[in-house]
C-alpha cells in the first residue's frame, strides 16, 4: 500500500498540482495586498473617502456587514481578471514557442541513395 501511495504522491499530475495550488495561494495575497492596499484606498479617495468594509446595516441586535462582503466580491473579480490575463500572457508565449519552425528532418539513406539515382539519370538524359 505504501508502495502505491508513494506512486501516486510523486506522479508529475500530483507534483504539478500542488506547485499550483502553492503558487495560487502567494498569487491570492499579492493581489489581495493590491486590493486593500492600494486600489481601495484610491477607490474610496475617489469616492470622498468611503470604505466598503466599514458598509453594515444594523438589524436589531445584528449587524449586516455587507460592506465586507463587497469588499471580497471585489477582490475576486480582480484576482480572477489577474488569472485570466496572466494565463492569457503565458498562452500567447507558448504559441509563439509552437510556432517556431523546425529544422526539415534529414533524409533517410533510401531517400539519399534515389535522389543520386534521379540526379544520374538527368545527366545521362542531357547528354544525349
Amino acid at each position: 500500500m505504501w508502495k502505491e501511495f508513494k506512486a501516486f504522491a510523486l506522479k508529475g499530475n500530483v507534483l504539478d498540482l500542488a506547485i499550483g495550488v502553492i503558487i495560487g495561494a502567494a498569487f491570492g495575497k499579492i493581489v489581495s495586498s493590491l486590493v486593500n492596499d492600494v486600489l481601495m484606498p484610491l477607490l474610496g479617495l475617489l469616492l470622498g473617502g468611503l470604505n466598503l468594509s466599514g458598509l453594515h446595516l444594523p438589524l436589531g441586535g445584528a449587524i449586516l456587514k455587507y460592506g465586507v462582503f463587497l469588499q471580497t466580491v471585489l477582490d475576486f473579480f480582480i484576482v480572477a481578471f489577474s488569472i485570466f490575463l496572466f494565463i492569457k500572457a503565458l498562452s500567447k508565449f507558448k504559441r509563439k514557442e509552437e510556432d517556431k519552425p523546425s529544422e526539415p528532418p534529414k533524409p533517410s539513406k533510401e531517400e539519399e541513395l534515389l535522389a543520386e539515382i534521379r540526379d544520374l539519370l538527368k545527366q545521362q538524359q542531357g547528354l544525349r
